[in-house]
């Protein structure tokens, strides 16, 4: 008699706890279904405000570690390995369901920022449950290289793919070839005309106009530039040229900068604040402007600016190491709002270059063999390989949590000094 007592219990608290999940799971559709609304409610009514740029910054960034965390994801899958969770956004669960004859939970989180994997034995046997095949750092070497690559590999690909939307649109040919010159200007006194090709600048091999800005950025003691220039009748001749200091403001005005009219001054008569001028050296070259349409146009434009954007951030992290870049160059996502709020009022298309940008910039980062990152871990599989035993897993997380901290650091710095500058 009191088992049936008991079952009967046990089946009443049954019908309540599934009343129960079926209820949470509809108030956060519900949610869900408001937050979608939301952001398409600002990203049509609202352009150009505050909050349309956070929702354009957050979405970006979104897609981006999406795409990231979904290379993970998918070789995880195709290697056995299990995965507890695949998230999109982070915070608060909201909405999470489970597929037939799939173990991963899917879910959907309150934050819209990027999302996460929970993968099973990323470091080391974190389960006792699961059978060591399924558990990442029993995998095959090759495999886990695989996996702790994929996530690279997926930003990669989707800012080749971004910058290819965006040479479809129509491109300006922008390679290392001078298509007008100052007059009066440094480039111009110094011999440099229309038609030369500008092969090096201080010892950095120049391809592409965007790469020649980069260069021009780097710290530069003596101020004196050498241009490495090709004559069109194949003459290689080499200048050095001092630039002009100059301002240049939001609207892309330029005030040059003498005795007389001084950076005090010039910032005096216009009363900008530091956040509406950035200072600048002009030499007084520009590439052409040329719009090309086509899909040989479009590709080629892409595997250029590609190669470009890789070669600038490579050129930007090692400047950073050697002194002739600044930290307070960099920037966090206070920055990054900046940079949004300006390119978005540009156009649609501009934003998708942006994003190209970042999904590269994020690929990068990823991959550079330091702590709390895919290459920091990537490093660990390596000495595996070159050792042919593994490294302690203690002294594999204390690196990895002393980097976290560091880069925690750093954004840190990096936010705080983006601030300074907009209230400056």
């Amino acid at each position: 008699m009191a088992t049936k007592k008991q079952d009967v219990k046990k089946e009443v608290k049954k019908e309540e706890d599934n009343k129960l999940v079926e209820k949470n799971n509809i108030t956060s559709i519900i949610e869900l279904i408001a937050i979608i609304i939301f952001i398409a409610v600002v990203l049509i009514f609202f352009p150009n405000t505050v909050v349309y740029n956070i929702v354009v910054l957050l979405l970006i960034l979104s897609v981006l570690i999406f795409v990231h965390e979904l290379g993970h994801f998918i070789t995880a899958k195709k290697f056995g390995v299990h995965v507890y969770e695949f998230a999109i956004g982070m915070g608060p669960l909201v909405f999470s369901f489970k597929r037939k004859n799939d173990p991963t939970l899917y879910s959907f989180r309150a934050l819209p920022i990027g999302g996460y994997n929970s993968i099973a034995g990323e470091s080391y046997d974190d389960d006792d449950k699961l059978p060591k095949e399924a558990k990442l750092c029993y995998k095959p070497k090759w495999q886990r290289l695989i996996i702790l690559s994929a996530g690279v590999i997926m930003n990669f690909i989707t800012a080749f793919v971004l910058l290819l939307i965006v040479g479809f649109t129509g491109v300006t040919e922008q390679d290392n070839v001078v298509y007008r010159v100052e007059n009066n200007s440094p480039a111009e006194k110094a011999g440099i005309v229309t038609g030369d090709k500008i092969v090096k600048v201080n010892g950095h091999k120049i391809d592409t106009w965007s790469y020649l800005s980069v260069v021009h950025i780097l710290k530069n003691d003596s101020n004196v530039y050498k241009y490495e220039v090709v004559h069109q009748n194949g003459e290689t001749q080499v200048y050095e040229i001092t630039p002009y200091d100059a301002i240049t403001d939001k609207s892309g005005n330029t005030y040059y900068i003498d005795d007389v009219n001084t950076e005090e001054k010039i910032v005096s008569d216009h009363n900008f604040k530091k956040s509406d001028y950035e200072k600048t050296k002009i030499i007084g070259v520009y590439g052409s402007s040329e719009v090309k349409h086509g899909i040989k146009n479009a590709f080629k434009y892409a595997c250029k600016r590609f190669v470009t954007l890789f070669r600038t951030m490579i050129l930007i992290i090692v400047s950073l190491f050697t002194g002739k870049l600044s930290l307070n160059m960099l920037s966090g996502p206070v920055g990054m709002y900046t940079v949004v709020d300006q390119v978005a009022k540009v156009g649609f298309i501009n934003v998708l270059y942006l994003t190209a940008y970042l999904s590269l910039n994020l690929a990068v980062m990823n991959f550079l063999p330091i702590p709390a990152v895919d290459g920091g871990h990537i490093v660990f599989v390596l000495i595996e390989y070159i050792t042919g035993k593994r490294v302690n897993e203690k002294v594999e997380n204390a690196f990895h949590l002393v980097g976290f901290v560091l880069l925690m650091l750093l954004m840190a710095y990096v936010m705080f000094n983006d601030i300074f500058k907009l209230i400056k």
